[in-house]
């Protein structure tokens, strides 16, 4: 069985696979680390990074290869990343989503605390609200011109999870109670 995770910026996607690692036994890949590191050595951010590949879909291609030849070859593993579910259609597709005020909680609580390293630094939550908002549309955007698909449109998946309010014990029970019996 392939899970891939997707859904909006604090949704959840790493503490969530990590949890399905630890519960599955299977090994785990991000695809936004991937870009993070990538976008790191041109000495960029994500924001930055994605912002000057807008028009220029080459800096996603060889990851998408990575994906698709995962999904072709390989089994039992865990997928983060934005676009993991189009890659690998044959995956069990799960969006986590989160209200624009709990993501900016999560994420700025995090990069205070070092759990989110590849942040930029912010000064409030409120900041961290208008990057998430930047970040979905950029995102979004680049999808729908290079791939025709939209992200966000939750008929894509398998499962749709509301992790605002939600700890990560309950939302990784209810993709377990969720996930298809006879994989």
């Amino acid at each position: 069985m392939i899970i891939t995770l997707t859904g909006v910026p604090g949704g959840g996607k790493s503490t969530i696979a990590k949890r399905l690692k630890e519960k599955l036994g299977f090994p785990y890949q991000t695809m936004g680390s991937v870009r993070r590191k990538i976008a790191a050595s041109h000495g960029m951010d994500l924001l930055a990074y994605n912002r000057k590949f807008k028009d220029d879909p080459t800096s996603d291609y060889e990851m998408d290869e990575m994906q698709r030849k995962m999904g072709q070859e390989e089994n039992d593993f865990i997928m983060d990343g934005r676009l993991s579910w189009h890659f690998i259609p044959d995956s069990f597709k799960v969006f986590l989503d989160v209200s624009l005020e709990e993501a900016a909680r999560r994420i700025y609580q995090s990069s205070k605390s070092g759990g989110r390293n590849e942040e930029p630094e912010y000064a409030n939550e409120e900041e961290v609200q208008k990057a998430v908002l930047a970040r979905m549309t950029e995102d979004s955007d680049r999808y729908k011109k290079f791939y025709q698909v939209d992200y966000l449109d939750r008929s894509n998946y398998d499962l749709v999870v509301d992790t605002t309010g939600k700890t990560p014990e309950a939302i990784t029970q209810e993709i377990l109670d969720t996930l298809p019996k006879n994989t």
